[in-house]
């Protein structure tokens, strides 16, 4: 279901004359991917206001007054929330009735060992954040990794040449882990610009760290993007490196929770592997289909909060290759 619609899809990204916006064709591409793999629908039309909603949505998540004043983002974040209970609450009554394959059809109709079915506000509730974490972290990590591939064409060469190297222009299941350059790349880009740089959690007890006392209800962040470039478990941390991945120096080895973009211990991110076969899918098909580049002298503005990613949205000059 991805190769064809990257396929698709990446075809109308280029245009004569005009620079290629990374950021927004990518979120557009990965709404779409999720839309069909996770709820088994095409939004088509409906995306702009889908991908409209998912931005009040996150942006809502960091208002500091917490209130529902027209005009803020926090009514908006509350607004658009309401658009997307009301949209997967519509869909839900068929997806109970219907044997579908795709995950809102297997969640509205899974039981427990009693036969017990989650509440619709609980299968709306997943829907709505597996929808965004699926599409918002992946755009932001396919972004970064398209600005350093621009900014470092030898790598950018080397993975094309590995997915060339590959029989076909679809990328089969068990391609995956042939794309050897690309994983390196795509680790060593998490960890230059982790998707959330901040993970806040809450203590639920109190308890002692550091020398400090934490009290019980405190937040208590976790930032990926400070661990990441801490020199003592990194060699030269603020450079762009893939190889360091590689099994000749794994880094990443060095401390169980030095490289963390998705979490660690029993809570790390479930949607990893997911996250990692729909990177490499799409710039599977980029790579054969397209050569790109920044504007000389460019240097990417990174907004990091909530999600990382460029404030311009990343013009790119996008050169097509021949068949």
């Amino acid at each position: 279901r991805m190769n064809p619609l990257v396929a698709a899809t990446i075809e109308g990204w280029h245009r004569p004359h005009e620079r290629f916006m990374a950021f927004a064709a990518l979120k557009h591409l990965t709404l779409d991917m999720a839309a069909r793999i996770f709820v088994g629908v095409e939004l088509g039309p409906g995306a702009d206001r889908m991908n409209e909603a998912f931005e009040h949505l996150v942006s809502a998540s960091m208002s500091r007054v917490r209130l529902p004043i027209p005009g803020l983002e926090f009514d908006r974040g509350l607004r658009a929330r309401r658009f997307m209970v009301d949209y997967f609450g519509g869909l839900l009554p068929a997806r109970r009735a219907e044997a579908g394959e795709d995950i809102f059809s297997r969640l509205a109709r899974a039981e427990d060992d009693d036969g017990s079915r989650l509440s619709d506000q609980q299968v709306v509730d997943h829907m709505i954040f597996l929808m965004m974490a699926a599409h918002d972290t992946t755009t932001s990590t396919l972004t970064s990794m398209m600005f350093e591939l621009a900014r470092h064409p030898a790598w950018q060469e080397r993975v094309r040449e590995e997915s060339r190297a590959l029989p076909g222009d679809a990328l089969a299941y068990d391609d995956l882990d042939r794309l050897e350059a690309l994983g390196l790349v795509f680790r060593e880009t998490l960890r230059r610009y982790p998707p959330l740089p901040v993970i806040p959690r809450v203590a639920t007890e109190a308890f002692e760290f550091g020398g400090y006392l934490i009290p019980k209800n405190a937040m208590v962040v976790v930032s990926p993007i400070v661990t990441h470039h801490m020199a003592e478990w990194w060699d030269d941390p603020f450079r762009f490196d893939p190889d360091r991945f590689g099994g000749a120096r794994a880094e990443h080895e060095r401390h169980t929770h030095s490289w963390i973009p998705f979490g660690g211990g029993p809570h790390m991110c479930l949607g990893l592997r997911f996250a990692e076969a729909q990177v490499k899918t799409i710039l599977h098909h980029v790579v054969r289909r397209y050569r790109w580049s920044v504007p000389e002298g460019y240097v990417m503005p990174v907004q990091q909060a909530p999600i990382s990613k460029p404030r311009d949205g990343l013009p790119l000059d996008l050169e097509p290759l021949a068949h």
